[in-house]
């Protein structure tokens, strides 16, 4: 869930008397920043997680966020502007009272009327920018059917897919853990990555540069609304679709990314142009050193994965697989993350330059990340974790975004459009959902 600019250093804001005006944000931050403060885009990520079981109070929420979030000093980061390269602030006080939005007791279970529908809701709440005065998050209880979701959102220039993800699990229980203690703690602020990439890999980042992609029908300007829809699907169906392959078992990104490329052919969003260059995914890759799995903020980088538009399931997943294993993608990402690392903190003509270009349809077509939670059954008081969903902000001329997020034995695929686009939206999950079913048929 995130934008094509990769990884920066971390932040760890300076003290007052080294640097009064806080710390100057790292490259990614400060792109990722500048999308929204210029006006191009709204850059509000969020995760949603579904819940089965009586939803907590307001109060019961908010201490339980007090307890688990407040040592973050990620959470206590605000944006600020001083100059022409943007800073972060941290504030004095973990508040939740300003960040955790919830009914009231005697609302709750919103037995009063009939509630918003979630994915109404939820779109409306992605549209919304976040910013100053405040740190820019925010965590939402809101109705849904069979029980309650959470919907945790933030400015994606404070953190990305991984860092929401992450913050949500440790709001929650695991089966095996007692009842009120305390998760494993995060780590506010990230080292430094300790990988160094080879040649090879540092040519194939500057490689990367090239166009890969051409305009689809779908691209154009991107209104402010959102339209966001899912599709609900278990570990069986996905580990059917990866066992397709008769060389061996595929990646269940693999498995996303043929998917998508199959129901964008059949809704008609890839053209008649059969030629390269075509439908180029772009997708996040962590990048987060062994040992900071937990770390917040913006740790990735993006790779290019080209789409094959052929008309046989298999085949096109086939390419995918053999493409997203020879390209190395994970020392792909590495390398990228450290160029974009050493960018200077200024803004000039090359840079300006290089961030339309990243941000135009012939460098890709549109964005497909996938998350997880790698946690197992959790739960929330007696209510159990059944599902989460990735939320990415739209970028500028590609108003459509696709992310699968698995969950112990689910797994959900969520597409979000702007609303004149809502049409996609309204299609594609099933789509994608038929394709899987005909790979592991």
């Amino acid at each position: 869930m995130s934008h094509p600019m990769p990884l920066s250093n971390p932040v760890a804001p300076a003290p007052d008397s080294e640097c009064p005006g806080g710390a100057a944000m790292p490259p990614l931050d400060a792109w990722l920043y500048r999308q929204q403060s210029s006006g191009e885009i709204c850059m509000t990520a969020g995760v949603l997680a579904w819940f089965e079981g009586v939803p907590p109070t307001r109060r019961e929420l908010r201490e339980l966020a007090r307890e688990r979030w407040s040592p973050l000093e990620r959470l206590r980061l605000t944006p600020w502007t001083p100059g022409s390269w943007p800073r972060w602030t941290t504030g004095p006080v973990f508040d939740p009272d300003h960040h955790i939005a919830a009914p009231a007791q005697e609302e709750l279970p919103w037995t009063h009327g009939s509630p918003e529908p979630l994915e109404e809701r939820v779109g409306q709440l992605i549209a919304q920018p976040l910013g100053s005065p405040r740190p820019p998050w925010q965590l939402h209880l809101l109705p849904a059917d069979g029980g309650f979701a959470l919907l945790l959102r933030a400015h994606h220039a404070l953190l990305d897919g991984k860092s929401l993800t992450t913050l949500l699990c440790a709001l929650l229980d695991g089966q095996a853990t007692p009842s009120g203690q305390r998760p494993r703690a995060i780590a506010a602020i990230p080292a430094q990555a300790s990988v160094v990439p080879d040649r090879s890999s540092f040519a194939h980042a500057l490689a990367d540069i090239l166009p890969r992609a051409r305009p689809l029908p779908f691209h154009g300007p991107v209104d402010p609304r959102r339209t966001v829809a899912w599709c609900r699907l278990s570990q069986d169906e996905l580990g059917a679709a990866r066992a397709a392959l008769p060389s061996g078992r595929a990646s269940t990104n693999a498995v996303f990314l043929a998917a998508t490329a199959g129901a964008l052919r059949a809704a008609g969003a890839t053209g008649r142009l059969p030629s390269l260059p075509g439908v180029c995914a772009m997708v996040p890759v962590d990048v987060r050193a062994p040992g900071e799995a937990s770390v917040l903020g913006n740790h990735y980088a993006t790779v290019r994965v080209p789409l094959p538009g052929g008309r046989r399931p298999r085949q096109r997943l086939a390419a995918v697989d053999e493409f997203t294993r020879r390209a190395g993608m994970q020392r792909r990402a590495r390398a990228q993350a450290r160029r974009v690392a050493a960018t200077p903190q200024r803004y000039g003509v090359l840079t300006h330059v290089l961030s339309r270009y990243v941000g135009s349809t012939v460098y890709s077509s549109l964005l497909c990340s996938s998350l997880a939670t790698y946690a197992g059954p959790l739960t929330l008081g007696t209510a159990r974790l059944t599902g989460i969903a990735g939320l990415p902000p739209l970028s500028a001329g590609r108003p459509l975004a696709v992310t699968m997020a698995l969950h112990d034995t689910s797994a959900a695929v969520t597409v979000v459009t702007d609303q004149r686009h809502r049409e996609l939206a309204d299609r594609l999950p099933g789509l994608i959902r038929g394709e899987i079913h005909a790979l592991g048929s």
